[in-house]
């Protein structure tokens, strides 16, 4: 079958997911639209050859709904004959997106894709728009749902992580990203945000906190507490009965709070690169989503991950460096001990809990992150893994040309 070459990938830098953020005054169709600019004028891309676009969202509401897609390309001024599409898989969008558009072209039905993610969060407030699967007491309970914060104490509980063990994967996490942003390794990625005027608005990530420390980190009380687990524990210990009680361990400085940002990634077959005169940065060796258990949600990815090392017939050892989501600390922490990943090798240039999570674009964002960082350190192949909402996960390998 058609080999699937990744061909691009940007990014806007991620801003505050609230009215303080630099990115609020942007709207999200600019967001998507400036991506879509600068992917056309770095490649010199005739989008007349594009076959689709792509685009995940977790809240496909207000500003970034209606198929924001193809609004985009218009705003865009892209060729009007690409169509364009939205699709929600909560926080695995991105990734999902750019998985389907792997999968077409891998079927020799279509030649290039454009696919990613997009998430206002400072503008999008996803409490206003919940479906019945985070709102409804009726379906929650029917279903065994609870919210993801509890879900990441139930994580934290079954496996004996202590809120200390959390505070320190977050600390790790924070220090390596402040020197990743430091030295320079997203530069290749990011797209700087200028307004109509051509001023800046933002260049770089916004929501690394140099500031940060070990006594902030530990002294930061329980998202959680009993009073705000009232009826959820009795879903959690109905479905795991052996649990005594859940034991609160996460805080807002060990999980990752909303941002704003829009990713795209540029994928298509060998003909069409040459064609279009681009260079191939890295091949799709495998694509796998899937769902495990709704109710401690946090396992998609692990599980996804396992299964998409099975179809590319690889072991952990093969894999050189891993990207996962971090939530939460507590799953984030369990992958990396399920796999025996070495500190290094796992989200080498820091996650979620310092970045933020823009949720339709963190999948996107993360595979950027990790192509980037496989051609900076010479390294050839590299697994990225997304945990979402409803027990879903994704997964997807790469490996550089």
């Amino acid at each position: 079958m058609t080999e699937v070459y990744i061909y691009d990938s940007l990014r806007t830098p991620l801003g505050r997911g609230n009215k303080s953020g630099s990115l609020f005054e942007v709207r999200p169709i600019d967001l998507l639209s400036k991506c879509l600019k600068a992917l056309k004028q770095r490649n010199q891309l005739d989008t007349s050859k594009v076959d689709d676009l792509i685009i995940g969202c977790a809240v496909p509401a207000g500003g970034q709904a209606d198929n924001v897609a193809k609004t985009a390309l218009l705003h865009a001024k892209w060729s009007t004959i690409v169509p364009g599409i939205q699709i929600n898989r909560f926080q695995a969008s991105g990734l999902v997106a750019i998985g389907l558009a792997a999968s077409k072209i891998k079927s020799g039905w279509e030649s290039l894709i454009v696919a990613g993610g997009l998430e206002s969060m400072s503008r999008v407030h996803r409490s206003e728009h919940r479906g019945a699967i985070s709102s409804d007491p009726d379906i929650m309970n029917r279903i065994g749902a609870i919210p993801v914060g509890v879900a990441a104490d139930l994580v934290a509980t079954m496996e004996g992580f202590t809120k200390a063990q959390l505070d320190q994967f977050a600390l790790k996490s924070i220090k390596k990203a402040i020197t990743a942003g430091k030295k320079g390794y997203f530069k290749k990625s990011i797209i700087p945000i200028f307004d109509q005027n051509k001023i800046a608005i933002l260049e770089k990530d916004e929501t690394l906190q140099s500031d940060i420390t070990e006594e902030i980190i530990t002294a930061s009380p329980p998202m959680y507490p009993k009073a705000h687990r009232v009826g959820f524990d009795a879903i959690a210990l109905r479905k795991y009965p052996l649990v005594e009680r859940i034991i609160p361990a996460h805080s807002n400085e060990n999980r990752a709070h909303g941002t704003d940002s829009a990713s795209l990634t540029l994928v298509g077959n060998a003909a069409m690169g040459k064609d279009l005169n681009l260079k191939a940065r890295a091949k799709i060796i495998a694509v796998k989503t899937l769902s495990t258990d709704l109710t401690i949600t946090h396992k998609g990815g692990i599980k996804a991950a396992a299964e998409v090392l099975k179809k590319a017939k690889l072991k952990p050892k093969d894999i050189d460096l891993w990207y996962a989501n971090e939530s939460f600390a507590a799953p984030a922490l369990l992958f990396q001990q399920t796999f025996k990943i070495a500190d290094k090798k796992f989200n080498p240039c820091g996650g979620n809990i310092a970045f933020g999570e823009a949720l339709g674009a963190n999948g996107a964002i993360l595979l950027g992150m990790l192509l980037d960082e496989l051609e900076r350190q010479k390294l050839k192949r590299g697994l990225v893994a997304i945990s979402a909402e409803g027990g879903i996960g994704t997964s997807m390998i790469i490996e550089i040309v």
